[in-house]
């Protein structure tokens, strides 16, 4: 057969291959078992592509869309189980009889078409290279004790499994699992699979029927069958532990270290079908084609440390093994000889890195590790000279790189020269741990069993505090120091030399040679190749940073912090502005980055000697680590410099990622803020800011935003947590250059320095801040660790609805509660709940759904069918202590809110007569709330109602605590009833409607009048109904208005006829007033209006902001000219009439305009304006007020008028007048909730129906009238 063409080769390499599977050797010993249990996974594309043979050679018969699957038998299926219905399912491959062999033929799946025919006796001597095995060639229990062919097992044992295609018959299998592949055999006895399964690519393992179990992958599920239902729990139990916190996989995907050396389709002698075979590092796996490979649905793997590879003909060749003989044939002799060569390439992986850590060991006191004394360590510290286990080498790779390089005595082939293994040979752990360990105390030391915690304080000090080490005598003198390693590298002492350099030693210095400049470079020179090694291992290591106390007087050398760090990273072009979209894989540039010294600089290759740009740690100011896979690369990161520039850099590697952003943060936080790097932060920076205790000067601190929690460090002071969650108020002041967060006790000020990364901050700030999910824990918090919706609903009850009847029982309008919740979730700090504003029902609807919608539930789903249960307890004081324990058991935040709410509840309940809700009513609406149930029993409603009832007991709360509280709520009942007497302010009324004061011409008491203000009042109803009752009558050309006058700010403005009153009366304060009056400038505004083509007006005015300094409420700056365009869309400010470019701009719908001006401000002239912009974002409102001076009553006229003209399109009065609005206007729907109201305004007649209506069915007014 020809060789594939070269376009069918290209194409091959064009489509996405997978990856081979994961590569775990461990000896089979207990330590090991354990170990293992951690897998490797790893992704890379292939360095070599076998191309596919043609369609019509495949195992095309197969049927891919079964729901199991079980590989070829690789050894020999048994004669009694060959019946009719098997032949439907597998191959019959010629035998003998009584014969053993191994065919690739799956008892469970047909391969190919053939009828099934016998096959002569051979004799297997002369079918040297066949699958076919000895009579009686079986593998020893002996010999495979000493194969490490296998991960360490997990478990393993008998079990039938259920072959795909329909059967109905099981078929016994020994099945094995370990951490990565889940395999299953003929037997006990054999090496190797009938089949494995990958575990990184189980999505699901659960029980299914009687004693069977369900392995589901992504296309595929294994069924399963134990011999009894403990081993079957036991099987789904460890299948689970192994699978859980792995995100499964549907397909390999191309990002793997482990890259696959070859792969291809090879025929296995005997058949007439291709398996699709993968050599990989030291292994071969065999698949059935190249789908299963992709979805980790193999045959069995191969390891080549037992394997022998022999050319036999042209395009056949042998893998020997001690258990098997596998006969291949390639699709051409060049394809052989490249398989052949990939795998005796495998075999000197195997034997090579075995053989590395096997000589290592030969030094006795390499066999245990440095740091614990664990035995067969198999990591090193190669820069360090110590051996250690993998435990302890985790945590030397958390010093990170520029301290300890740590690589693997097995896998890491290439690093292990001849030179560095004498190193460990001639050192070994023991005379390495004569200067490293020289000063241990016995409580410090390690232990095998060691905690991770423990390894990881006593390795920091051991390496990077270098705080056991063994002092040299001339520590602290670095030209003595210098001048001894010169001298020390041209000996064979290398101790020594790991003594000075580790003591301060430069190995950068000069030698004063011109010829050999450094001291590697006179290493070599006089031919101390294991001193080079040394050296040469340590060019970039950061010293060790404790000082010496005691014996040491005086220190003259204090190494500095050096972080160094160099690899491919993907970049783009710099920016200037934040970074608002995603940006794709196309928009990033291969570049070779190094840190070296303090800066950070990119080439465009690693061949490159010129950097086409770099950065100062000096200059870096913020370091932002993006979300995953929020821009075309994986992981990402962001770096601001001082001169506003943003870089963004990019990589799907997630170690070198996390490397890369450690090294970075490292070269620029400084020493006094090191504790920030040991966070796994989402941005870190400098920031300026202030706080409560000087806002005189600013002072410079380190910011790490971590989740939801704010960490600080200023110089010389401890650090300082911001829990974001918990702050009473989060805002932006000062044109975006001031972010205010105010906690308890303190507010701190943050300013933007400079726009760039300050805007990053607050986006990141304002995010953390809000609720992070639908669990309690996630939400906004009050300092007692209630959900700030729950406090907020809580209190605007108590003080508004307590004598609501049917508080929470009635439903509230869904469209409002639906809005009020989503308001909650996206920043329920920024949420005030009004009266009048929001009603009783809506709010009380909204804390139900808040409850009912929680995810866990407040009383967790692990504890709530025990709180269920509790309630049928018959003794009282057993059933309290109870519900104590249960109390106790809830995490902090459910503990808390769950007495706030019983709390509320309690309270409640004790006006029952006045709201009708008592104990019992309660109950039954919030137990299927808080317990999320159905409601068809009142097992949930009981358990409410014992806390209720108990919750002086349950909760320990006195009854002097309590009689305070509900004296308040009296205070509160009590206050809200005078003031609906007096009618001073806005009341509710039952329905809904407010009574307030009016008053007429001006103000006094005998003019003032109190009128009920229903939700669909404008101001031109409430004019004409004061008119009625005053019964003044409206002359012509008299224009009597409804205004607002604030006396607080000495300003006024007429309400626009059509303006409803009652939101206006939300916004009062106690300074503001109602008032009817005549409006002498309206006739001349409405002429001034007519004249005009177009709504627009133009001219300079004097402006004055009113600014406040930090938040704190300080008035500031002068009235200065400007010159404003106000036309239909806008109102535009520019500082001269010459201006091209607005210097502010606000929207001309949002502008309320009032007359008049506070003179404390000292008005240049006395025709003001009062302007007021409210944004209408309801997740970030917005109010900013500014002034205006005109020089003539009449230009303020014309401004005024043009605003009202604007907000109106024109309509600023009724065309046939105020009298015929009274007249014709249509009554307004008196309707508000359920309850219906008499009309109190309206003609005679419409009183006088009303009043009779009433009098024959008082009931009418709880009745829909419409």
């Amino acid at each position: 057969m020809s060789s594939p063409s070269s376009t069918k080769a290209d194409e091959m390499q064009k489509e996405q291959t997978p990856l081979v599977p994961p590569r775990i050797k461990t000896p089979q010993t207990p330590e090991n078992a354990q170990q293992s249990t951690q897998p490797e996974i790893h992704l890379v594309l292939p360095s070599k592509t076998v191309p596919q043979p043609p369609r019509e050679s495949r195992l095309d018969s197969l049927d891919d869309d079964s729901d199991d699957y079980e590989s070829p038998d690789l050894f020999y299926p048994s004669v009694h189980r060959i019946s009719t219905s098997d032949r439907d399912m597998s191959l019959q491959v010629p035998r003998q009889p009584k014969g053993r062999y191994s065919s690739l033929c799956s008892d469970d799946e047909l391969l190919d078409d053939d009828e099934p025919t016998e096959w002569p006796v051979v004799n297997l001597s002369n079918l040297q290279g066949s699958v076919y095995l000895p009579n009686d060639g079986r593998l020893s229990s002996v010999a495979k004790e000493d194969s490490s062919h296998l991960a360490a097992v997990i478990k393993m044992g008998w079990l039938d499994k259920n072959p795909p295609q329909g059967a109905l018959y099981y078929q016994r299998r020994w099945v094995k699992l370990d951490v990565d592949y889940l395999r299953y055999f003929d037997n006990e006895k054999e090496v190797y699979s009938k089949g494995i399964i990958s575990t990184a690519f189980m999505t699901n393992v659960s029980s299914v029927g009687e004693l069977k179990f369900e392995v589901v992958t992504n296309n595929r599920t294994f069924i399963f069958r134990a011999e009894s239902e403990a081993e079957r729990n036991e099987w789904v139990t460890v299948l689970q532990d192994c699978t859980r916190g792995r995100r499964p996989r549907s397909t390999i995907s191309p990002s793997s270290p482990l890259t696959p050396d070859f792969q291809g389709y090879l025929e296995l002698r005997g058949l007439r079908s291709k398996l699709y075979t993968v050599v990989a590092s030291d292994k071969v796996y065999l698949y059935k084609n190249i789908e299963d490979y992709r979805i980790g649905v193999g045959i069995t793997s191969i390891e080549m440390n037992v394997g022998n590879v022999k050319e036999t003909d042209r395009r056949t060749f042998d893998l020997t093994t001690p258990y098997r003989i596998f006969s291949f044939i390639a699709e051409s002799e060049q394809l052989r000889e490249q398989w052949v060569d990939a795998m005796r390439d495998a075999i000197g992986e195997a034997l090579s890195n075995r053989e590395v850590a096997e000589r290592i060991w030969a030094e006795p006191s390499n066999s245990l590790c440095a740091d614990c004394g664990a035995p067969k360590p198999e990591w090193a510290a190669i820069n360090l000279c110590v051996v250690v286990c993998k435990r302890c080498a985790g945590e030397h790779r958390g010093l990170g790189p520029s301290i300890s390089k740590v690589r693997s005595l097995k896998m890491d082939r290439k690093v292990w020269t001849e030179e560095l293994i004498q190193v460990f040979l001639l050192l070994g752990n023991e005379r390495a741990n004569t200067f490293w360990a020289a000063n241990v105390p016995p409580s410090e030391a390690l232990t095998p069993s060691s905690c991770s915690e423990e390894r990881r304080r006593f390795i920091t000090n051991k390496y990077r505090q270098g705080k056991y080490r063994k002092y040299h005598p001339l520590y602290g003198n670095q030209k003595e120091l210098n001048n001894a390693l010169c001298i020390n590298v041209q000996c064979s002492d290398v101790l020594e030399t790991l003594s000075l350099i580790f003591c301060g030693a430069d190995v950068n210095c000069s030698t004063g040679m011109a010829n050999w400049p450094s001291p590697l470079s006179l290493a070599n020179a006089h031919s101390q190749l294991l001193q080079a090694e040394l050296i040469s291992h340590n060019l970039n290591t950061e010293l060790p940073r404790s000082e010496v106390g005691g014996a040491m007087e005086t220190r003259h050398y204090s190494p500095p912090p050096c972080v160094s760090h160099n690899g491919f990273l993907f970049k783009t072009a710099s920016m200037a502005r934040a970074i608002t979209e995603r940006k794709a894989r196309e928009e990033f540039s291969r570049r070779w980055c190094t840190l070296n010294d303090g800066t950070f600089s990119y080439y465009e290759s690693d061949k490159n000697s010129n950097p086409n740009g770099a950065l100062k740690a000096s200059e870096t100011v913020c370091l932002a680590v993006d979300a995953p896979e929020r821009h075309g690369y994986e992981h990402t990161f962001e770096l601001y410099s001082e001169s506003e520039r943003l870089y963004l850099f990019g990589t799907d590697d997630p170690d070198s990622h996390k490397e890369w952003v450690k090294s970075i943060a490292k070269s620029f936080i400084p020493a006094s803020a090191e504790p920030l790097l040991r966070l796994g932060f989402d941005r870190i920076g400098r920031l300026k800011c202030k706080d409560g205790l000087n806002l005189q000067t600013s002072k410079v601190g380190w910011f790490a935003l971590v989740g939801s929690t704010l960490h600080v460090y200023f110089a010389e002071s401890q650090g300082e947590e911001i829990h974001l969650r918990k702050l009473n108020e989060l805002s932006i002041q000062q044109d975006n250059e001031v972010l205010v967060l105010v906690e308890r006790g303190r507010t701190l000020y943050i300013e933007g320095e400079r726009k760039l990364d300050f805007a990053g901050w607050c986006t990141a700030i304002q995010a953390a801040a809000k609720s992070g999910g639908d669990t309690l824990s996630q939400q906004q918090l009050t300092e007692t660790d209630i959900p700030v919706i729950v406090h907020s609903c809580i209190s605007y009850i108590t003080q508004c609805g307590l004598t609501s009847e049917g508080i929470y029982r009635k439903s509230g309008v869904n469209s409002r509660v639906a809005a009020l919740c989503e308001r909650f979730r996206c920043d329920a700090r920024s949420l005030c709940l009004r009266d009048g504003e929001h009603q009783v029902d809506d709010v009380s609807n909204t804390l139900k759904r808040f409850f009912r919608e929680l995810e866990e539930g407040l009383f967790t789903s692990e504890d709530a069918s025990a709180w269920l249960s509790t309630a049928a307890i018959q003794d009282e004081s057993m059933k309290i202590s109870q519900y104590q324990m249960l109390l106790n058991r809830l995490p902090h935040v459910n503990k808390a809110t769950l007495q706030a709410l019983i709390n509320h509840l309690y309270c409640v309940q004790r006006f029952s007569n006045l709201n009708q809700m008592n104990l019992h009513n309660l109950a039954i609406v919030f137990g299927p709330t808080l317990f999320q149930t159905d409601g068809k029993d009142y097992t949930a409603g009981r358990t409410i109602e014992d806390l209720i009832q108990h919750y002086t007991l349950i909760f320990e709360v006195t009854e002097q605590q309590l009689k305070k509280q509900l004296d308040e709520i009296k205070v509160i009942i009590e206050l809200r009833n005078k003031l609906n007497k007096v009618d001073k302010f806005p009341s509710t009324e039952p329905g809904g409607h407010f009574i307030c004061t009016v008053y007429v011409e001006e103000k006094k008491e005998v003019v003032e009048q109190s009128v009920q203000i229903p939700g669909s009042m404008t101001a031109a109803e409430l004019t004409c109904e004061i008119l009625d009752r005053r019964n003044i009558l409206v002359k012509d050309k008299e224009y009597w208005s409804c205004w607002e006058v604030s006396d607080k700010e000495e300003m006024e403005r007429p309400l626009h006829y059509q303006e409803r009153v009652l939101p206006i009366l939300h916004s009062f304060g106690t300074d503001s007033r109602l008032l009817i009056k005549k409006h002498i400038a309206m006739d001349n505004m409405i002429i001034y209006l007519a004249g005009k083509v177009d709504a627009s007006k133009h001219g300079m005015m004097k402006f004055r902001e009113e600014r406040s300094i930090l938040g704190l409420g300080l008035s500031s700056g002068s009235f200065h000219d400007r010159y404003f365009i106000l036309n239909s869309s806008s109102l535009r400010m520019y500082k001269d009439v010459r201006s091209n470019r607005p210097e502010r701009e606000w929207p001309g719908k949002n502008l309320k305009v009032y007359l008049g001006m506070k003179k404390k401000l000292r008005p240049p002239t006395c025709w003001g304006l009062t302007v007021v912009y409210e944004s209408k974002k309801q997740e970030k409102p917005e109010r900013q007020q500014w002034y205006l001076c005109c020089d003539t009553q009449t230009e303020m006229r014309e401004w005024y008028a043009t605003f009202l003209s604007i907000q109106y399109d024109g309509n600023v009065w009724p065309q046939n007048g105020l009298q015929q609005t009274r007249v014709s206007r249509v009554m307004p729907d008196t309707r508000h909730g359920n309850v219906s109201l008499i009309p109190l305004r309206g003609s005679e007649n419409e009183m006088r129906n009303s009043v009779a209506a009433f009098s024959q069915d008082p009931l009418a007014l709880f009745r829909d009238v419409r």
